[in-house]
């Protein structure tokens, strides 16, 4: 295992340092199955179209489902079918990044596998991470599976619209966030009902900016 995560870190540095110099930014989306990551893209696909250049790296086990829903958005988009393999890899990205035109795209956003667990051992070469989390999937998530939430920059804490058919404790959610990574950025949202999108948008339009002045 060492020596695999040592061969995906060497790749990922590589994907790094070549999105920085072509001024690409990277967002690693990772959470489980259901939690709502492709219907954030749509609606940050929506909002943002004519204004940042977009492109979409799609991975999921098997299927195109989730990268045929975003071609409505007229945007590059590469599937990968890691056949079996819960996580993408930096040398998976690094191969889907050769059918991309970097140098007319701003925002790379990688759909990873549906998993807490895999996918943030593995380093893409993103900028940064991107936790998505659904108020359904219960609150004990970041206590659970700390690490993913140890290293993203910001959680979307979605379906909060559902809120009130469940038993989920917003306090235990965010004690747990506080105790695990009190910097990171907690967005309450519902993708499907467009709250807390504005939200959303305003950071990740600071990140961009941010990104595009070092």
């Amino acid at each position: 295992m060492k020596n695999i995560l040592d061969r995906n870190q060497n790749k990922a540095e590589e994907v790094r340092t070549m999105l920085k110099a072509g001024k690409v930014m990277m967002v690693n989306i990772i959470s489980s199955p259901g939690a709502g990551k492709t219907t954030l893209l749509e609606r940050t696909c929506e909002a943002l179209a004519g204004k940042v250049r977009i492109g979409v790296i799609e991975g999921d086990v098997t299927t195109d489902r989730d990268a045929q829903r975003l071609k409505k958005y007229n945007i590059p988009i590469v599937a990968i079918n890691t056949e079996g393999g819960c996580h993408l890899d930096s040398h998976s990205i690094s191969k889907a990044l050769e059918h991309f035109d970097l140098e007319h795209i701003d925002l790379l956003f990688v759909e990873n596998v549906g998993n807490l667990i895999c996918p943030s051992q593995f380093d893409l070469g993103e900028t940064f991470k991107l936790a998505v989390v659904s108020t359904t999937e219960g609150d004990d998530k970041p206590a659970k599976y700390p690490m993913l939430f140890s290293e993203a920059r910001a959680v979307i804490l979605n379906k909060t619209d559902l809120m009130p058919y469940t038993n989920f404790s917003i306090e235990s959610f965010m004690a747990d966030m506080a105790a695990i990574n009190p910097r990171i950025t907690v967005i309450r949202a519902s993708a499907i009902k467009g709250d807390g999108l504005q939200t959303w948008l305003e950071w990740l339009g600071r990140q961009i900016d941010e990104f595009s002045a070092v």
